[in-house]
């Protein structure tokens, strides 16, 4: 059974673990606290889990280079286990799609997402999953590079815990059955956020 190679885009340290462009590990926390295990650091500059996701084997990595350079930790592990980059899944945050909306996707272009770009250039191909977590435009004229580094605002972390958990859902069923019965099953189920726009 091919292994799979499960990367979750953040950037290291407390002070940002509540940010959303952190959205890819707390999806990564959630999937290790499934597999019952941790994550341990890896000479990789990364934290790595080695387990199982829906049955099949797989490795869980959370780059511990910051965002823009995340696709050196990834390369290196993906050498290191000998996985192909069509069993990569990248969990991510997604600027281009609203807050409550989960997608997954396959391969294209990076939407100015910097880890996106980094990971490319460093697999040499585009062709490998992503699982975007949708977290809206930033409101009025504020900085996207600001806006991606803030916190998840307090009305949406109601919502956030189940988000998480339906974003690492759809990572076990892009193991279990592939991308288009997943689509299939996720992304008619967008959650409706309550409450005036942002």
């Amino acid at each position: 059974m091919d292994r799979w190679l499960v990367v979750g885009l953040g950037n290291p340290g407390p002070e940002y673990a509540g940010n959303r462009h952190n959205a890819g590990f707390m999806v990564l926390d959630e999937l290790a606290a499934r597999a019952g295990d941790r994550f341990k650091v890896h000479k990789a500059r990364a934290e790595v889990l080695t387990g199982r996701v829906s049955g099949a084997p797989a490795v869980l990595i959370k780059p511990l280079s910051f965002m823009n350079l995340s696709g050196g930790p990834v390369k290196a592990v993906a050498d290191f286990y000998k996985i192909d980059p069509a069993h990569v899944i990248v969990v991510h945050d997604e600027l281009d799609i609203p807050y409550g909306a989960l997608r997954a996707k396959p391969g294209g272009g990076d939407n100015g997402h910097n880890g996106l770009k980094s990971i490319t250039k460093s697999l040499g191909t585009r062709d490998y999953l992503r699982v975007r977590f949708g977290i809206g435009r930033p409101p009025g004229r504020m900085d996207p590079a600001s806006f991606v580094l803030k916190d998840f605002a307090t009305a949406e972390r109601k919502d956030l815990a189940f988000l998480v958990d339906r974003a690492a859902d759809i990572v076990e069923s892009l193991v279990k059955v592939g991308l288009e019965p997943t689509q299939n099953a996720f992304h008619s189920g967008d959650l409706k956020i309550s409450g005036p726009p942002r």
